[in-house]
């Protein structure tokens, strides 16, 4: 799962990294020589609604959804698995009602066959079936989040619960950054060494 985490962490930076350069090179040649390059904003757009919706599920797989944790360690068990169960199924009836909304925008820009009102007139319904694709995908992602919770609380498995639905504490976001930073460490030695045996 880290892998995938990591994966689409680089694909988004190296998306938006691409969108920089291309809005950076559309505002200069705005500026210099009064030419556009049309369209990079309609892009930028894109890119924010399909990968902002992808982050979503990634986030949740992570357990990077923002949670006020200030009371949440000192409660006890029972009222701690309560308040997991009752954040998981708040963030799946919202992703559930995501698609729904994304399906209604892009039914009305089927039936009255809409074009984004740019030089390039792209038809609505691609962006958008994207866009409500990966919406889907978030859905599925926490409805099958809510599954296994609900799982876990049935099967008694009350520490399972907490430590995969609960916030993230400051001890455990510390214990990961100490584990990325011995890897980039790690990393950054291994290349140091290859670099010195190459001619």
């Amino acid at each position: 799962m880290k892998r995938l985490e990591t994966a689409g962490a680089w694909l988004f930076g190296l998306v938006f990294c691409v969108l920089s350069f291309a809005v950076a090179t559309e505002v200069t040649l705005r500026k210099v020589l009064n030419v556009s390059l049309q369209g990079v904003d309609e892009l930028g757009g894109y890119a924010l609604a399909v990968g902002s919706a992808l982050a979503f599920s990634l986030a949740l797989v992570a357990r990077a959804h923002i949670r006020i944790d200030l009371v949440h360690e000192r409660l006890p068990r029972a009222l701690r698995i309560a308040m997991n169960l009752v954040a998981v199924l708040a963030l799946a009836a919202t992703a559930a009602a995501l698609p729904v909304l994304a399906w209604f925008a892009l039914s009305d820009s089927v039936s009255m066959n809409s074009t984004a009102q740019t030089p390039w007139a792209t038809p609505l319904r691609w962006p958008q079936s994207v866009w409500f694709a990966v919406l889907a995908v978030f859905a599925l992602v926490a409805i099958g989040s809510v599954v296994r919770a609900v799982g876990l609380a049935l099967g008694g498995r009350a520490d399972a619960l907490d430590r995969e639905y609960g916030p993230r504490g400051t001890k455990e976001e510390l214990q990961d950054e100490l584990a990325d930073i011995e890897a980039r460490g790690a990393a950054a030695a291994a290349g140091a060494a290859v670099a010195g045996k190459t001619p």
